[in-house]
């Protein structure tokens, strides 16, 4: 210990010194180390062997394209992967296989959960990355047993369970998908059809009214304007013609009194020759303006034609009165007022003017009516801008519910068409690239590595025993140690004087810790030659 603490202090490494130690303490260090390569290495064939059969599984892509048929389950492999290896290692599937298969029927003390729980630990599930894309397209599925026809028969199990609820899986979302794509085609029917019924209510609550119709509500309001100032102008003609019957009547009558005005002229014809010139005049105007079919030109015709017929009658019947006044064969004054109460032309311009006056009547009640109608078609003008805001704000939201519609039938129809191909199994799906394997060799124990793993525990419980020795070692053994020891300087030495007996002893300790050293060595060399041919 003091020439190791010697050592350490002058920071030096003496070479010559650990030689020493490893002559001293080689069958100290050869011992420990062969005893710990040995029980580790015999450890290696007590322990019972595990064998591990795997399987393959390749993600098949879909074999219709996807501009074709777009699918409806989620293109996350690893989060479906999940999905499945929780449901396939389901504490329900691992029993049945455990009852199918027979395992774990050696230790009939453990339960149903520690069998799954012992199962799920042998099982090994590895995905498998294309290195070119970065892309998972494919797994591996293990399974390790003491048995290796049971570990092939699990790992089979196993991938077929895979392959079997990936497409039921898939299916599944799809149908999923489906039903709720139509559970939302009905919600958006449904608002559709609340938007098409308050549309079709505003439009049949103002009809009339509506923007579309404002272009034919102006033409009709200035139809109705056109025929109120007609109705008006003829309203005033049937009342002027009314005055002018009035007069006439007045004057018929005034007949068996005064006959000619003062210049010869019989009387009341100034006033149908007036009439007549203002009838003409007006109608002179009006065909300037319109055609001869127009209404009011034919009823100015008409009343013209009456007018000079009136005349005519009543000039001829003054001349003829005033012939017989000639003649002396002129009625009495009662007798003639009698016979102009009933002749023709005055009977004529009573009907003429009870005529005139019903006319009067009912243009001034389709006056009224016009009117009416205007403001009625004033009012609907007026609404319109309020009701084109109404009905594009309704409108909108047809077409935003229309839209959704359209493209929730789309999808559906896309979802439907998906479905149907993971119905006939054309999408992504699972093969198995390699089948489950029958393992020759056992998985564990490896004892080539256990024999590695031993010859280095070996070593180092060599190495422990050597410096625990030697720290607990009080003797000098060199030179050095016991000059370190001296207050003097050493003058001279005495050499050692070896006897033969001495050497002999001597050389037969090197030969037999070198043999011993071989025999280790062979026998390390012939369990790891065992251990490699055996694995």
């Amino acid at each position: 210990m003091a020439e190791m603490a010697e050592e350490q202090g002058s920071g030096g490494l003496d070479l010559q010194r650990y030689l020493n130690i490893a002559q001293r303490r080689h069958m100290q260090f050869l011992v420990p180390a062969f005893v710990g390569w040995l029980l580790v290495w015999s450890a290696s064939w007590v322990l019972p062997p595990r064998y591990k059969s795997d399987t393959t599984i390749l993600v098949d892509p879909s074999t219709m394209p996807k501009d074709y048929v777009q699918p409806n389950v989620v293109d996350d492999l690893q989060a479906r992967l999940q999905s499945i290896k929780q449901q396939v290692l389901s504490r329900t599937r691992l029993l049945l296989i455990i009852d199918k298969l027979h395992l774990y029927d050696g230790d009939r003390h453990l339960a149903d959960d520690d069998k799954v729980a012992l199962m799920g630990k042998d099982i090994d599930i590895e995905l498998v990355q294309d290195p070119n894309r970065d892309q998972i397209n494919g797994f591996k599925i293990s399974y390790s047993s003491h048995n290796p026809h049971v570990a092939q028969a699990v790992a089979s199990e196993l991938a077929g369970l895979f392959i079997n609820e990936n497409g039921k899986v898939r299916l599944q979302e799809s149908e999923n998908t489906t039903k709720f794509l139509a559970s939302q085609l009905d919600a958006a029917r449904t608002r559709l059809a609340e938007q098409e019924a308050k549309v079709r209510e505003f439009k049949s609550a103002h009809e009339g009214a509506l923007p579309t119709q404002q272009a034919s509500n102006l033409q009709i309001l200035a139809g109705y304007q056109q025929e109120l100032q007609n109705e008006q102008d003829a309203l005033n003609s049937a009342r002027q013609q009314q005055s002018l019957d009035r007069t006439l009547i007045e004057q018929y009558r005034s007949i068996h009194v005064t006959t000619r005005t003062a210049d010869g002229t019989p009387a009341g014809l100034p006033a149908l020759d007036q009439q007549l010139d203002t009838l003409r005049s007006k109608l002179a105007d009006l065909s300037s303006r319109y055609t001869d079919n127009y209404p009011d030109v034919q009823s100015l015709k008409d009343q013209i034609a009456r007018t000079e017929k009136m005349r005519d009658a009543l000039a001829k019947e003054l001349k003829e009165r005033a012939s017989s006044k000639q003649q002396g064969n002129a009625p009495a004054d009662a007798s003639e007022t009698e016979d102009l109460a009933t002749n023709g032309p005055l009977m004529q311009l009573k009907g003429q003017l009870q005529a005139n006056e019903l006319e009067i009547a009912n243009r001034e009640q389709a006056i009224l009516a016009l009117k009416a109608k205007i403001n009625d078609y004033q009012t609907r003008l007026n609404q319109e801008p309020a009701n084109d805001q109404a009905l594009t704000d309704l409108n909108r939201g047809y077409d935003q519910s229309k839209a959704d519609y359209d493209e929730l039938v789309k999808k559906k129809n896309d979802s439907e068409m998906a479905t149907s191909m993971e119905q006939m199994q054309q999408g992504e799906r699972f093969t198995i690239l390699d089948a489950a394997s029958l393992p020759q060799k056992p998985d564990f124990p490896n004892r080539l590595k256990f024999c590695g793993i031993g010859l280095g525990a070996g070593v180092g419980l060599g190495l422990v025993v050597v410096l625990g020795l030697e720290f607990l070692d009080d003797r000098m053994h060199g030179e050095k140690e016991i000059k370190s020891l001296l207050p003097v300087a050493v003058i001279s030495e005495i050499p050692a004087v070896l006897s033969s007996s001495d050497e002999r002893s001597i050389r037969n300790r090197t030969v037999w810790r070198w043999t011993a050293t071989a025999v280790v060595l062979m026998i390390i060399l012939a369990g790891s030659a065992v251990s490699y041919l055996r694995n």
